[in-house]
């Protein structure tokens, strides 16, 4: 517990603490209060609402804290926390994936049918990113997310997805190559 009384203690330091302790443990609550909004952006950016990420990450949390044991430190803790997050919403997404296509597939249609205005030109054109982004895989969206939304480098990813780090940049080029395919009037 000394080093919880450090100014500048390591998330890595605090995960070995959270480790042993018990279940009101202070390097566990630290770890939280680091982690809370970065978790909570990757959920919100996976998930696209706020309702269902704030209830992913507390799925993490509660993932985080069952398995403070499983840590082994062989990566920084960053990397490991984003990788249960990133397992929980694509878990999450799977889950409600087809319900929620039936619902944006009817309202679609509703809305196209219930436009009287001729279409915008391409160039006034602005499509929606997350709209983008749902025609790819749960894991391409998720890499492509946290490659230029959240700036992970290579072998991060690689990391976090299981992947060798060639195999994590040629999943990166064919997912902004299939969207450069449908979407060819943007810039990507």
């Amino acid at each position: 517990m000394e080093a919880l009384n450090q100014s500048v203690v390591s998330d890595e330091q605090l995960a070995a603490e959270a480790r042993r302790e018990g279940s009101d443990g202070l390097a566990f609550v630290e770890l939280l209060n680091r982690y809370r909004d970065r978790v909570w952006r990757i959920c919100y950016r996976l998930l696209g609402n706020e309702h269902d990420a704030q209830d992913a990450a507390q799925e993490v949390f509660v993932r985080l804290f069952t398995s403070r044991h499983k840590f082994a430190g062989r990566s920084k803790y960053s990397t490991w926390v984003h990788g249960v997050a990133i397992r929980t919403c694509l878990m999450l997404r799977r889950g409600r994936g087809r319900r929620q296509r039936r619902v944006a597939l009817a309202a679609e249609e509703t809305l196209e049918s219930s436009e009287t205005s001729a279409r915008p030109t391409t160039g006034d054109l602005s499509l929606d990113l997350d709209r983008m982004l749902s025609n790819l895989s749960e894991e391409d969206r998720a890499l492509l997310i946290l490659k230029y939304g959240e700036d992970y480098n290579y072998d991060e990813l690689a990391e976090i997805f299981n992947l060798s780090v060639s195999a994590c940049k040629m999943r990166i080029s064919r997912a902004r190559e299939r969207l450069n395919q449908l979407f060819p009037d943007q810039a990507l």
